[in-house]
């Protein structure tokens, strides 16, 4: 395995955890860009916390200098304006000046691609998220257009619920269609974790999800 360091965005959040827990487990160096740093609770020698929000293009600036890849599981902050696309922006400007390529990142089924063939019940799914929460949801598919525009080798992985459990189960991706209704986020972890060097999703952006 190459060693890389790897820049995480929301790596303190419910699923990032998770994550964050799979690539030390895997012998990674990681840069965790962190809102607040007085609230990390956990110390490791293989990681390095970064103070600033993706939204401030000189703190994703930090973050990256001296990474490899990036890898986000970014959530929307609560009260706040969309985040999404503004960090896409930052996130590939920044990886553009450094001369990086590989980026993942998590993002829910409400975006639409070309080649979508949703099935009924997440077509009313992503109805209705564009009828309650309108700004995220409008803001997501900017994020997906953005990576689209890019020369990166990005990859948006789209997903059900998550289920914030260690569990495994099976999984299964499509480019057309999400045929489950969940993920383990330990699921999850390992999927993007597996990513790292792999070709097959560059440039695509999958639906993930548990069979059961």
């Amino acid at each position: 395995m190459k060693t890389y360091k790897i820049a995480v965005i929301g790596g303190t959040g419910k699923s990032g955890k998770y994550l964050v827990q799979n690539l030390l487990e895997k012998g990674y160096s990681l840069k965790l860009l962190v809102r607040n740093p007085e609230n990390v609770t956990f110390q490791n020698p293989f990681i390095e916390v970064v103070k600033g929000d993706a939204r401030d293009e000189a703190s994703v600036h930090r973050l990256l200098e001296g990474t490899d890849l990036v890898i986000s599981t970014l959530g929307q902050p609560k009260g706040e304006k969309s985040i999404f696309s503004d960090a896409a922006k930052n996130i590939i400007r920044a990886m553009n000046h450094f001369g990086m390529k590989r980026y993942m990142v998590t993002t829910g089924l409400s975006v639409n691609t070309p080649f979508d063939h949703k099935n009924e019940s997440i077509k009313i799914a992503t109805e209705w998220m564009y009828q309650n929460y309108p700004e995220t949801t409008e803001d997501k598919q900017k994020e997906y257009e953005s990576l689209v525009e890019s020369t990166l080798n990005w990859t948006l992985i789209r997903l059900p619920l998550i289920h914030l459990t260690e569990e495994r189960f099976t999984t299964e991706t499509s480019f057309t269609d999400c045929k489950g209704e969940s993920i383990s986020a330990a699921d999850l972890a390992e999927f993007l974790v597996s990513q790292i060097d792999d070709a097959e999703y560059i440039q695509k952006s999958p639906f993930l999800y548990n069979l059961k």
